[in-house]
């Protein structure tokens, strides 16, 4: 353990369980470990719940890092104290153990630069009532978080954390951070609402079954086979303005008629797809189904009991849900194409994605290439391997 701060002072809900997966439990600046334990009472059976002390005394508590203002680590502060948590979570949780963070307040801003810092040592996290440590030596680069699905939560009325943290923390991680995120605003302040806690037990008891379902990730095509050279260009211009609850929509900077028409047409006429009312989106929504190709994950599938791999939404809207291989899903997202859907890994496909309307015909071919690498993903003409049933 790191030796300026020593052995971190744990509490459990219940003794740990080795084989279980690991919830840990950070607590806000000020506070302690022994306040947010009692979260563990009110969420789904099955995982160990931990609550970790931090190592700072800090106002009658104890608190994550230094601060350079409220919510603003100091990043050598936030550094050390992340390898020190490290330390105690790999002894804790070996590789291969499920891990969860729930971090609130400051805990939150900790928790938000572990999973920075290492996306794929964390099975999910949750962001409650805090920000992200922008500007704090850890990445906040497009699809840093692409395939690991994120809980937030904000009060409307916070005064503590600083308005333009929260909502810069809130148009990342719905944006550019390519994260499937669950999101939630309460008509509150800096505080965990009942509402709030009932949907991340459900949101953890969720992530967990699915992960139980399907283990081993699906390594799928990695290039770009159906564009030229393989490689996906650049998407020009801003991301449009798409809804963060649920149906996901895109709401500006729509595909034109005509453009939609031509798409739906080239989707169509893709080997052995047969077009109906999707089995999942909203009325209207054009869905396309073909016969599950041998050797195919579930996760090319958005329904894969109908063999659903992608929608097109009506003409007010214009984009598709679709999914794709996860190196491509953040390719996609990272070029402006793409944004991932809530419940990707939830429930759904973790390489679902909402594609933007095409505005143009250059922007149309590009959209129908990536149609068909889902497409191909589906039918196994491109080789992917999972494992799974």
């Amino acid at each position: 353990m790191n030796d300026d701060f020593g052995k971190p002072t744990v509490v459990w809900h219940s003794p740990d369980a080795p084989d279980r997966p690991l919830v840990v439990l950070l607590h806000g600046r000020g506070a302690d470990e022994t306040g947010i334990i009692g979260l563990a009472g009110h969420l789904p059976p099955g995982p160990s719940y931990a609550a970790v002390r931090a190592p700072i005394p800090a106002g009658g508590g104890y608190a994550w890092f230094a601060n350079r203002g409220i919510g603003r680590p100091v990043a050598e502060s936030l550094t050390q104290t992340m390898a020190w948590f490290r330390e105690w979570l790999d002894q804790t949780a070996p590789a291969g153990r499920q891990v969860i963070l729930v971090g609130f307040s400051g805990g939150a801003a900790f928790a938000g630069g572990l999973l920075l810092a290492d996306p794929q040592r964390f099975a999910g996290a949750a962001i409650l009532y805090g920000t992200l440590p922008f500007d704090a030596g850890v990445p906040t680069s497009p699809a840093r978080l692409a395939g690991v699905p994120v809980f937030i939560a904000q009060g409307e009325t916070d005064t503590v954390i600083p308005r333009e943290l929260l909502d810069r923390t809130w148009t990342y991680l719905l944006g550019d951070s390519g994260a499937p995120s669950y999101a939630r605003r309460d008509p509150g302040g800096h505080g965990l609402t009942n509402t709030t806690v009932a949907e991340l037990g459900g949101w953890i008891a969720e992530r967990l079954q699915f992960l139980a379902l399907r283990r081993i990730l699906p390594s799928g095509p990695g290039r770009w086979d159906t564009l030229p050279g393989g490689e996906l260009p650049t998407r020009q211009g801003s991301r449009p303005d798409v809804s963060w609850s649920i149906p996901q929509e895109q709401r500006s900077d729509n595909s034109p008629l005509n453009i939609r028409e031509q798409l739906l047409s080239s989707i169509t006429a893709l080997p052995g797809v047969t077009a109906r009312q999707s089995a999942i989106s909203v009325p209207g929504a054009s869905g396309f189904m073909v016969e599950r190709g041998p050797g195919a994950p579930l996760d090319a599938f958005l329904v894969p009991q109908v063999g659903e791999f992608a929608h097109l939404h009506p003409d007010y809207d214009g984009s598709l849900h679709l999914a794709l291989p996860l190196a491509l899903s953040r390719d996609a997202i990272a070029k402006g194409w793409a944004v991932a859907h809530p419940l990707a890994g939830i429930r759904l496909a973790r390489g679902m994605v909402m594609i933007y309307g095409p505005r143009n015909a250059t922007e149309l071919d590009t959209v129908t290439g990536i149609v068909q690498t889902s497409h191909a993903y589906a039918t196994a003409v491109l080789p992917a391997s999972d494992g799974s049933a």
